[in-house]
């Protein structure tokens, strides 16, 4: 009995989501394909000009868009962005420091302050069970 390894492969849209690129702004190739976990690998190791270009200048995804500017994505849509942004208007937004996304910002660090609280309160738990009782 021989068997047969079929290849993995995904939609364009799995495939930009992994490589962090907005589906719309890809190649009509890329976007009407299905492609490998090779493929994947392959553009990851070596990305393309086009790839190197979106990565780079956008329009980026809204997760891309969070992350850069130090907000989550329901912050991003409570300041009224929902649509892709390029590193420019990005860059202006920053600039612009606007009350939202100062709000958004302040938020988000009270969240990974929060996060890292309950992290250590957890290790500490985790700490004093493993201890032996005397």
């Amino acid at each position: 009995m021989t068997s047969h390894q079929t290849t993995q492969t995904m939609k364009p849209a799995t495939a930009a989501k992994k490589l962090g690129v907005y589906l719309e702004a890809t190649p009509a190739e890329f976007q009407e394909g299905v492609v490998s976990r090779t493929e994947l690998n392959a553009l990851q190791a070596d990305p393309p000009e086009w790839l190197r270009d979106l990565r780079r200048d956008g329009p980026h995804p809204r997760p891309v868009v969070a992350t850069k500017l130090g907000v989550s994505i329901a912050g991003l849509a409570r300041g009224g962005i929902t649509d892709p942004l390029t590193t420019e208007q990005i860059e202006a937004l920053k600039k612009e420091s606007p009350e939202w996304l100062q709000r958004e910002r302040a938020t988000q660090a009270e969240v990974r302050k929060e996060a890292v609280r309950i992290k250590e309160k957890k290790a500490e738990r985790a700490e004093q069970t493993e201890r032996p009782r005397s």
